[in-house]
């Protein structure tokens, strides 16, 4: 039998733990993988047992690196129109407002900071880097800068998304601009992520689901017209598949870590 994409443990204290489990594709996740987080979300919203959940990646190397490259999504004609699975892999897409703590051992790219952008907030180990490679690829990084640009300062997102592969958002840096809220030694994301869980599972879940929701209203309106424009950004400034991965072959190895 294939092991699930995405594994789930429940404890008693009421935290559950997610965990993207592809670490061969370093949690890049194909459609089955991006199925089964949303259909965890959504199962979590009938499970009064989950207060509060943890959000992870498999084996260390990576929290995830966005949409699996072998992936196959075709796509409408219209450069108003785009069908992005990874639209509906984060719990707020879901409509679930229990909270969510990311805990990032590892690489965190791309795709990843559509989950990144809908956790309340994230742990990192010290070995943790983030980046974002659409430019260096010629694709329009749209959907992910949005996620970003409403957690770190203009600057910082503006750097991340436009310096593509050529460099890395180290742990301490995103430590000091906002991005992740605790730092820890390498290997210890996760059990540190659990306990701030466990704190907010141990609190009355009507008044943390409702702090939840009024968080994420402080910036649902200003997000929703910016992710509006996604799909037109990305038809338009896009360069064709075929020349897309004529770069991602030849890509250089060379970043440095800031």
């Amino acid at each position: 039998m294939t092991p699930p994409s995405v594994r789930v443990e429940t404890g008693a204290d009421g935290v559950a733990l997610v965990t993207i489990d592809r670490p061969g594709r370093l949690n890049a996740l194909d459609l089955e993988a991006a199925e089964r987080l949303a259909s965890v979300w959504r199962g979590f919203r009938c499970d009064d047992d989950v207060r509060a959940i943890v959000l992870t990646g498999a084996g260390g190397r990576a929290f995830s690196t966005g949409i699996d490259r072998s992936a196959q999504v075709p796509q409408p004609s219209s450069p108003y129109s785009l069908d992005d699975p990874l639209l509906t892999v984060g719990p707020k897409a879901n409509d679930l407002w229990k909270p969510v703590v990311a805990a990032v051992e590892g690489m965190a790219c791309g795709g990843a900071f559509y989950l990144l952008g809908e956790c309340e907030f994230l742990v990192a180990s010290e070995e943790a880097t983030f980046f974002d490679p659409h430019t260096s690829y010629g694709m329009v990084s749209a959907y992910e800068s949005v996620f970003m640009a409403q957690r770190m300062p203009y600057g910082e997102a503006a750097r991340l998304a436009l310096m593509g592969t050529a460099e890395r958002l180290g742990a301490r840096r995103a430590y000091e601009t906002g991005l992740v809220s605790e730092l820890t030694p390498p290997g210890g994301a996760v059990a540190a992520a659990r306990r701030a869980a466990a704190v907010l599972a141990a609190q009355p879940t009507g008044a943390v689901q409702g702090t939840v929701r009024a968080l994420w209203a402080s910036r649902e309106a200003a997000r929703a017209q910016a992710l509006a424009h996604a799909p037109q950004l990305i038809a338009l400034g896009s360069l064709p598949p075929e020349r897309q991965a004529g770069l991602f072959t030849s890509r250089s190895r060379d970043f440095k870590v800031r």
